[in-house]
């Protein structure tokens, strides 16, 4: 269900839920960009009121992947491919930092922990269902990199990262899709390896070239 989130936990509040729910939903495309948020709809299937639905869209809105739009209601952001490419640019630099951080930073116990999340990306090479595979990648991914974050020791940097994480989730499924995401998950996976060794090395040059070669080319898998 999640492809990056903890919404199939039981224990997780109502209002995390909700917001983790609709992220999922427009990361997927549930709602295409330029559409309306169907606001009653979502009240109806969570059964609560208005307030946490629009409490959660608000906070999607300061992400990115929303627009409200006031009196009239919430629609899906909508970006051109340039903006896409322009972001994944800047967004490849933010993370090269937190990588070369990292590789200074990193405590043995932290690279078990790194060790272990590159393991499940590895497993979600072998998911033989596309879309499946594609959510896979999406949850794994992100806790890889939540451990480079922590690694970082910097937790101003990883929220903000955290926030810019939605918004490429967003347009990476949106401008490239299941499939073209389903089948580059070795190759990516490949980046990840080269990241994880040269945090495990010390080496922060590298790391810091590796992650940002990593996030700028996700454009690769764009459609023309």
């Amino acid at each position: 269900m999640s492809i990056a989130t903890e919404s199939g936990r039981t224990d997780v509040p109502l209002g995390r839920l909700l917001f983790d729910r609709l992220r999922e939903q427009l990361v997927e495309g549930t709602y295409p960009p330029g559409s309306r948020v169907p606001i009653d709809a979502i009240k109806e299937e969570f059964g609560v009121s208005k307030q946490p639905v629009m409490e959660a869209l608000r906070r999607l809105a300061t992400m990115g992947l929303v627009e409200i739009v006031p009196q009239s209601g919430c629609v899906v952001r909508q970006y051109t491919q340039q903006e896409a490419r322009d972001f994944f640019g800047v967004f490849g630099s933010f993370e090269g930092d937190i990588a070369a951080a990292a590789a200074r930073r990193h405590t043995p116990e932290e690279l078990v922990e790194l060790d272990h999340a590159f393991e499940l990306l590895h497993q979600a090479e072998h998911t033989p269902e596309v879309a499946q595979r594609s959510r896979d990648y999406f949850q794994y991914n992100a806790g890889f990199h939540r451990v480079i974050h922590r690694m970082a020791r910097s937790p101003l940097i990883a929220d903000l990262s955290q926030r810019m994480w939605v918004l490429s989730d967003f347009l990476m499924y949106g401008f490239a899709g299941a499939a073209p995401i389903a089948g580059a998950v070795d190759a990516r996976n490949h980046d990840h390896d080269l990241i994880r060794t040269a945090i495990r090395d010390r080496n922060d040059t590298v790391a810091r070239a590796a992650m940002d070669h990593h996030i700028r080319s996700i454009t690769r898998l764009f459609a023309d």
